[in-house]
Order: C-alpha cells, then structure tokens, then sequence
C-alpha cells in the first residue's frame, strides 16, 4: 500500500505540472519555438567549428550545435579558443556541460555574450568521464537540481536555455521518471525546450557507443512527452536516418535532431531547407561549389597559421553515392596531401574521382 503522503505529493506535484502547462498554452510562444525544426546534434571531437561552417554551406536553417563544453573548460581554460565560431554558422547553440547552478550561470551568460543562440544543459552523457564530474546523463536522477542549474541560467541571461537528456538511466523502463524530469525542470526551472534522446542511458557496463547503440529505441515515450506537456518544445533525437523518417515524426514531436547520419552522410541535409522549412532556394553550384568553398576557408585556416586538415576530415562524407566517391575520399584524408594546399589536395581528389568514373563508363 502506498503511503498516503506519497500520493498526496504526487497528486500535488500532477496538479502544479496541469495548471502550469494550461497557464503557458500561448500560440505565439509556439510560433516563436520554430527554430527547433531540425537539429544537429552535439558529437565530441565532430561538431567543432569547422564542421558547423561546412554544415551551414548546405543548410541555411538546421539548428547547429557545439560540442559539449564543460563549464570548467570556461572558467578555467582559453575561453576564446571554446566559444569562438563564424558568424555563418548562425543559428547556432552552446551546450554545457555541469551541475553547479552558480558556475553554469555565469557560462550561460559568456555564451550570450559571445553571440550564441541558445545555450543547452547535457543532461544525456553516459560516459565514465562525465559522471565522475556529477553531470551529464546522471542528472536525471536529480530534476531539481537540474531544474535550478536550469532557473540560474535563465537568469543570468536572455538566451534560450534548452536541456537535452535521456529517456532514462540504466534499465528503469518507467514513462513517469522521463515525465516526472521534464514536468519538474519545466515548472520549477522554466525551461520550455527538451531534447529528448529516445533511449535510455546505461550508466554502468556500455561505452557511450554501446549507449547509442544497445538500449532500446522508444519513441513513443516522447511522442508522449509531448501529449502530456503540449506547451512545451519537445524535440526527437536517436536512430531518425532519413527524409521519411524526419516526416513521421514531426508528426508526433516539434522538431528532430539527427546526430552521425548527418555527420556521416552530410548531403542528405541538402533537401531540408526545401522539404522542412519550406526554402526552395537552391545551393550554388551543388556539391562541388560547396567543396571549392571549403577550400577557401582552408586557405584562409592556412594562411593564418592553422592546420587546414582539421576542417578537411569532415568533408569526407560530401560525395557518398557518387561514383568515384571512395578515391575521392581517400585523397582527402591522405595525410602527405595536407602537407600541400587545400586546393592542390582538391585537384588530386578531383582527378582520382574523374579517372574512377571514366573507367567505369568504358567497362
């Protein structure tokens, strides 16, 4: 039997959540929460600066994001060298890595200051690393700890401040933790936007890979997240790999978050801005006008000292499902070719390419 205080709390707690949510049903709220749409997703060691720049060459409108940045990698480290980025990658969001309420506060407000669009709470990291600094995926045992690091934020600045978690930690398959999260952090800490990674994380025996990987997809609990919390912008994130997917599951959520299959396949982004945002204009000169594009921002890395390879590795991707595209691939990663220029390693990838396509044509 249940104790009655319990129930009473619970009863309270439903209550508050109903009242809050009928109190912030504001069309023009709504309206505003758009920029959610589509997403990327927030990827260690992929989505530095130059993969958001060369993301933005093929979409005008996704929601980019950094990697995560813990907040003593700010208040201790080379900020600049953290939170600077190119005005094109606009819209663009910080996430933050943390759980001391006063030092995300101040992070939040570094990130308005340098010109971010959002700043973003992981509460979704399952790795070792992450926990042993008390945040990531481990905060959502503690909603209300999130829900004031959340409150302060919000205070300290006039960006939006999202949280992007889980469905769950470790094996625990109930709605109510995921609901009882997000109905907290919203009422008690205000934030209106949830990214929802519809899996669990498994906080002991899977690498973070394994936790992409082996728990459960569950998209109906965020399909119902947003039954529940229609006030709030509720975004999908996990296992979404296609055009007809994203389709689907707009249908049920606000937004969706697609995370290595745009890293992966970064082409696939070239319909979105038609297909989702309703932005018909067409990318200059395709494929290859976005190549000799990065190309020039390559000079320019090179000319101020800095080693153009970094951006070079994220293009690889650019020309899957064209023939020749595995010769042009390797051309750009071969290391002996970034000790040249960027666009002599573009003749080489070019010719490898033409030669693979031309061969084929004769067989």
């Amino acid at each position: 039997m249940q104790n009655p205080r319990t129930v009473l709390q619970r009863l309270a707690f439903v209550y508050a959540i109903v009242v809050w949510t009928d109190k912030n049903k504001i069309s023009p709220m709504n309206q505003q929460l758009r920029p959610w749409r589509l997403s990327v997703a927030p990827m260690m060691d992929w989505t530095d600066r130059h993969c958001r720049v060369f993301h933005r060459l093929i979409t005008r409108h996704t929601r980019l994001y950094t990697e995560m940045v813990t907040t003593g990698a700010l208040l201790h480290g080379d900020v600049p060298r953290h939170l600077d980025f190119d005005a094109v990658e606009h819209p663009v969001a910080l996430q933050l890595g943390g759980s001391e309420p006063a030092d995300l506060a101040h992070c939040a407000k570094l990130a308005e200051q340098w010109g971010y669009d959002e700043v973003n709470l992981n509460c979704g990291c399952p790795s070792e690393r992450v926990q042993r600094g008390s945040f990531g995926a481990c905060l959502m045992a503690e909603p209300v700890l999130v829900a004031d690091c959340v409150a302060a934020m919000r205070n300290a600045c006039s960006l939006p401040v999202t949280v992007k978690h889980r469905i769950g930690i470790d094996k625990g398959e109930s709605y109510g933790f995921v609901r009882d999260f997000v109905g907290t952090v919203a009422a008690r800490g205000g934030a209106e936007v949830f990214i929802v990674h519809a899996r669990n994380a498994w906080l002991k025996g899977l690498s973070p890979k394994e936790n992409r990987e082996v728990p459960p997809l569950r998209y109906e609990m965020v399909h119902q997240l947003k039954r529940d919390f229609p006030a709030l912008t509720i975004v999908l994130n996990g296992g979404v790999t296609d055009d007809e997917q994203i389709a689907l599951q707009l249908e049920h959520v606000d937004g969706v978050m697609l995370g290595r299959h745009a890293y992966h396949d970064p082409w696939a982004m070239a319909t979105w801005d038609a297909r989702f945002w309703g932005d018909a204009a067409a990318l200059p000169g395709g494929r290859d006008g976005i190549e000799e594009t990065m190309v020039a921002y390559m000079e320019r890395l090179a000319a101020v000292g800095r080693p153009w390879g970094h951006a070079a590795r994220h293009i690889v991707g650019l020309r899957n499902g064209q023939p020749g595209a595995r010769r042009w691939r390797q051309a750009w990663s071969d290391p002996t070719l970034r000790r040249g220029s960027p666009r002599a390693a573009m003749a080489v990838a070019r010719e490898g390419m033409a030669r693979m396509q031309n061969a084929a044509l004769v067989g």
